[in-house]
């Protein structure tokens, strides 16, 4: 397993356990996380765009599945779908910059649509 693949799989588990200490331990004071929603610069910055994803995804009746993870060097790339109760989350992606270790750049973009 490459490091790369280390840190994703330390990731994905950390995100659901909703272990926000085990999440940002995967990140550093430079790294950047650049989504739809606003870029989060920073350790204090990211820490919080995870709070208020796990107070979406920590409620009960909410379904998130990987469909696909790719791989290349120090990059990982993710495809998934989820439902909360507030939102369906059509199509997302992420894409990771995983040097020396920790994620120091990510991206996300998903269509995310509200419940009636």
């Amino acid at each position: 397993m490459s490091n790369t693949e280390s840190v994703l799989d330390h990731h994905l588990d950390a995100f659901a356990t909703q272990d926000l200490e085990a999440v940002m331990v995967d990140y550093v004071e430079d790294s950047v996380v650049v989504t739809n929603m606003g870029v989060f610069r920073g350790l204090e910055e990211i820490e919080g765009l995870f709070s208020e994803l796990f107070e979406e995804f920590s409620q009960d009746g909410t379904d998130l599945e990987v469909d696909d993870t790719i791989v290349e060097g120090d990059f990982a790339y993710l495809l998934w779908h989820a439902e909360t109760p507030d939102n369906v989350y059509g199509f997302c992606t992420d894409t990771f910059h995983i040097p020396d270790g920790a994620i120091e750049f990510q991206t996300f973009a998903g269509d995310i649509q509200p419940k009636e």
